[in-house]
């Protein structure tokens, strides 16, 4: 049973902030453990797309969540709350606190407030809310989704393919409206939570995401991505990196073309995670000036003044 001695400090913000050397050095400050909240890290296959830590960093910590999953297995973020939730008491049995890093934001939501129960989605409904979208395209989700669910069809961004076909699936395995199901009702958590991210500026950040989508492609982002061109349908490979690489090896786009359009789209994802988590009063900013040492320190601070 999780108690209130207990602390979860998660550690977020866009991607390419610097989550994860932060998270390990505060994680190997505390001697607990580190659980991924990122919705692709915790495939196989593909460590270089979604930088996902290194076998020298998962030797330096224990990691949960990362490379777990085939590419061809579903996954959630209620299923992500399930399994944290049943994970965390685990580690504390040896540990006061655990450290989450990520920046899939409606993972790390999901833990912290809940999330609604919602329908396991069986592999038959799954392909045919995709079907819609592959065969008609993003007109033909609005118009389903309009049908099935037009109070969530008023308020969903209709340019976000990935909820519409989340909104239909889940309407049809269900057999009621999505928006029904959804409460929004915030859970009680038996235990401490601290939020940290780095705060960047526009550009410096920019200019961070820019180099490391050149260092992916030092380290062979398009060879990884070739390893897997025969599961482009799968949806965990309907991500920044392999799409563009994907429309490349199908000469939609040339080289030079793809490898701009993947730090084009990166920020274009960094600035959502952004906006997200604006309307989080809970994260505490850090200076990505500051050293990693002084950083870590703040954090353990800030720990003890909350015991």
């Amino acid at each position: 049973m999780c108690t209130s001695d207990k602390t979860l400090i998660i550690i977020t913000g866009p991607t390419g902030s610097g989550k994860t050397d932060l998270s390990i050095n505060i994680a190997r400050e505390l001697g607990c453990h580190i659980l991924s909240a990122d919705s692709r890290q915790i495939y196989r296959a593909i460590p270089i797309g979604t930088a996902a830590p290194s076998p020298q960093q998962l030797d330096a910590v224990p990691h949960h969540f990362v490379a777990t999953l085939e590419l061809n297995e579903y996954y959630s973020a209620a299923r992500y709350e399930a399994d944290v939730m049943s994970l965390l008491p685990e580690l504390w049995r040896d540990n006061d606190y655990a450290v989450m890093c990520g920046g899939s934001m409606m993972y790390i939501d999901a833990v912290v407030n809940g999330i609604d129960e919602l329908p396991d989605i069986s592999p038959e409904i799954r392909a045919q809310a995709m079907e819609i979208y592959t065969s008609q395209g993003i007109e033909g989700l609005r118009t389903a989704l309009r049908d099935i669910d037009p109070e969530y069809y008023g308020m969903v961004d209709l340019n976000n393919h990935k909820r519409m076909v989340h909104a239909i699936e889940i309407s049809m395995q269900a057999g009621v409206p999505y928006s029904s199901l959804r409460t929004g009702a915030k859970k009680s958590r038996p235990f401490r939570i601290l939020k940290f991210a780095y705060q960047y500026d526009r550009e410096a950040l920019f200019n961070r995401i820019n180099a490391r989508v050149d260092k992916m492609m030092e380290q062979g982002l398009e060879a990884e991505a070739r390893s897997v061109y025969h599961l482009r349908h799968l949806n965990a490979l309907n991500t920044v990196g392999y799409k563009e690489m994907f429309a490349y090896f199908d000469e939609i786009m040339d080289y030079d073309t793809a490898v701009a359009r993947i730090a084009k789209n990166t920020r274009v994802y960094a600035k959502k995670q952004i906006t997200w988590m604006k309307r989080d009063a809970q994260i505490s900013y850090l200076n990505p000036d500051d050293s990693l040492d002084h950083n870590v320190n703040t954090i353990i601070s800030r720990l003890n003044a909350n015991q």
